[in-house]
């Protein structure tokens, strides 16, 4: 214990090496990792003893390096160039690849489960989706038709954002273990810590802004942008199960078309009705 108090001594120290090496004040970076700054501040001065592994994560994202260095290496004695060297190094903490353990369950055979997370599940997974424990009592099954070689899981969705995707569905998303690979409006499955589990089209900003875009196939809902220290974990869609049949828009030619017949007979009513 005393091990690791002696690392959480750098921790304070890195902080506010880093936001100063930003030319950022408090308030500045407390807006720009959502947090308040009076908790910023607690982290600078010391007062936060244990770090939450949110904040870890939070921190380890923005700045671009490891949560091991941020804990462990006195970066006061750093170079500047060393520094550099240490953020290239944490590249792959940016992608989500290190950010997290995934929890799953496997047959007696070793082979993977596609675990099930239910309606009445969804508020529990935000905290227990690391959890083994809180995984091995979700649902499980397998679909033949699915690679082995990946990792599956399947989730309840709510609302109408991917209209006319029906709601209520079950959608299966495949693990996305580098978030880098996101191609734009890739449907996914995203945990976030604010808005819990959300099914969106997804495009890859973390090169540009380290985010991902979220959009709706539904046009009522605006599109927004999540920092990817927000982001628990991302499952690319699959398929989906539903007990309802899609029921999709008129396509644009279609529409027009009839508008165009509508308009004729109400022409012809018009002349016949002139004639009279």
């Amino acid at each position: 214990m005393s091990e690791f108090k002696s690392h959480i001594c750098y921790w304070a120290g890195n902080i506010k090496i880093l936001r100063i090496r930003l030319g950022l004040n408090q308030e500045q970076l407390s807006e720009q990792l959502n947090i308040s700054r009076s908790k910023l501040n607690a982290h600078e001065n010391g007062q936060t003893i244990n770090p939450t592994v949110e904040d870890l994560f939070r921190f380890s994202v923005f700045f671009n390096i490891s949560i091991d260095n941020l804990l462990r290496t006195d970066l006061s004695k750093l170079s500047e160039r060393q520094l550099i060297e240490l953020q290239s190094a944490s590249e792959e903490f940016i992608s989500g690849k290190k950010l997290k353990i995934l929890a799953t369950t496997v047959t007696p055979d070793n082979r993977d489960n596609i675990e099930f997370v239910p309606q009445k599940a969804r508020a529990g997974y935000l905290t227990g989706f690391a959890d083994p424990e809180f995984i091995s009592q979700l649902p499980v099954f397998h679909l033949p038709h699915l690679p082995p070689d990946r990792k599956f899981r399947m989730f309840a969705t709510v609302g109408d954002s991917m209209f006319p995707i029906p709601e209520k569905s079950l959608v299966i998303g495949n693990y996305i273990e580098d978030w880098r690979s996101i191609k734009s409006d890739t449907p996914c499955i995203v945990i976030t810590k604010d808005d819990g589990i959300v099914f969106k089209l997804v495009s890859n900003q973390i090169a540009a802004n380290r985010s991902l875009l979220l959009r709706s196939l539904n046009p009522q809902y605006a599109p927004y942008e999540v920092n990817v220290g927000e982001v628990l974990e991302v499952w690319q869609f699959v398929n989906y199960i539903s007990d309802t049949i899609p029921v999709g828009e008129m396509p644009l030619v279609a529409m027009s078309q009839s508008l165009i017949d509508i308009k004729a007979t109400l022409d012809k009513l018009i002349k016949e009705k002139q004639v009279l």
